[in-house]
C-alpha cells in the first residue's frame, strides 16, 4: 500500500504502510481511527530509552525515537493505522558556558564536552525527520550545578562510602530547565481546544501534566499515557484514558528490534543457521558433514 500523508524518502522507515493509512483505504471509504499527536518529555524518554534499549549514538537514538513513537499509530487489531499529526519533542538547548566542578575544583566548559556534542547532533537528526517538531524551553545556567549521583549519595548516607572515597565519576551535572513542561501543557491545551487531533499520546512519567490531560479529556480527546513501564502516581493514572507502553518490560536484544544489540544478534544467528539447516535438508554432501579422520 502507498502512504498518502507522509513523504517516504524523509522517514527512514522500510515499510510506511505499517504506520500510515493508504490511498486504498480512502477509496474504500475507510478513515484512520484517530488523528494522533505524540508529545515526548525529553529528560524522561532519554533516561528510559537508555535503560530499555541501551546506549546509542545521536543518529541511532533519533531513529529509535521516531520508530518508537510510530508504534502508537498501530491499531491493536492490526487492521488499520491511525494518522500521525506530529511528534513534539520537548527539550532545551545544551549549556554553552562554564560550570564549576566541586571535585576538580575548577570550572568546566560545557560547550566542549562530549555530552554537548551528542545533544547538538541529536537535535540536528531530529530536525531532519518528517513530522517532528522541536519545542525548546530555556536552560537556567546560574541555577545549574554539579551534584553527587544518587547511587553515591545513598552509599554516603548508609555509611558504605566515606567522603574521601568520592571520585570524579561520582558527580554529574544537574541542569535546571524552564518552560519545557509549560510548552507541553500549552500544546495539549491548544490542540484540544482547536480539535486539531482526536488522540494525544504523552510519553512522560510525572504528574505535572494532569491539568492539561483533564482539559483534553473534557474536549473529547482520547488521552493515552506511555510511562515506558515506569511506575506512575495514582493521580496521573486517574486522569488518562489508558496506559500503553510500546515495548517489553525487560526487552532483550532478540525480542526488541530497537535494542542496540538486536542487529548483532541477528548476524550471529544468520551465520550459524545455514549450516545447521543445510545438514537437516541433506544439501551438504555426506563426506562434508562427517569429520575427517
Amino acid at each position: 500500500m502507498t502512504p498518502w500523508n507522509l513523504d517516504a524518502h524523509k522517514t527512514g522507515f522500510q515499510n510506511q504502510g505499517d504506520f500510515y493509512a493508504s490511498r486504498e483505504d480512502c477509496k474504500l471509504g475507510f478513515e484512520p481511527y484517530e488523528k494522533t499527536a505524540i508529545l515526548v518529555d525529553e529528560a524522561f524518554y532519554r533516561r528510559r530509552a537508555f535503560y530499555l534499549f541501551g546506549d546509542k549514538n545521536p543518529q541511532q537514538r533519533a531513529h529509535e525515537l521516531v520508530e518508537y513513537c510510530c508504534r502508537h499509530l498501530k491499531d491493536t487489531t492490526g487492521d488499520r493505522q491511525n494518522s500521525l499529526y506530529r511528534i513534539f519533542y520537548c527539550d532545551c538547548p545544551p549549556m554553552e558556558g562554564n560550570l564549576y566542578h566541586p571535585f576538580l575544583g575548577k570550572p568546566i566548559n560545557m560547550g566542549k564536552t562530549e555530552q554537548h556534542k551528542w545533544t547538538v547532533d541529536f537535535f540536528a537528526e531530529l530536525a531532519n525527520k518528517r513530522k517532528v517538531a522541536l519545542r525548546m524551553g530555556t536552560l537556567q545556567e546560574r541555577e545549574s550545578a554539579f551534584r553527587i549521583r544518587d547511587k553515591s549519595m545513598k552509599k554516603l548516607c548508609r555509611g558504605e562510602m566515606a567522603l574521601e572515597e568520592l571520585r570524579e565519576s561520582d558527580f554529574e551535572p544537574n541542569f535546571v530547565q524552564k518552560g519545557v513542561d509549560m510548552r507541553i501543557g500549552l500544546d495539549i491545551a491548544s490542540m484540544a481546544y482547536k480539535h486539531q487531533v482526536t488522540q494525544i499520546v504523552l510519553i512522560a512519567g510525572d504528574s505535572d501534566f494532569v491539568p492539561a490531560a483533564k482539559h483534553a479529556r473534557r474536549e473529547g480527546i482520547d488521552f493515552i499515557l506511555d510511562p515506558m513501564w515506569q511506575g506512575i502516581r495514582p493521580e496521573l493514572n486517574e486522569h488518562v484514558d489508558g496506559l500503553h507502553s510500546c515495548t517489553f518490560r525487560e526487552p532483550s536484544p532478540e525480542s526488541e528490534e530497537l535494542h542496540v544489540d538486536h542487529k548483532q544478534k541477528q548476524k550471529k544467528n544468520r551465520h550459524s543457521a545455514p549450516a545447521k539447516n543445510a545438514r537437516a535438508t541433506g544439501k551438504i554432501p555426506p563426506e562434508a558433514a562427517k569429520p575427517k579422520k
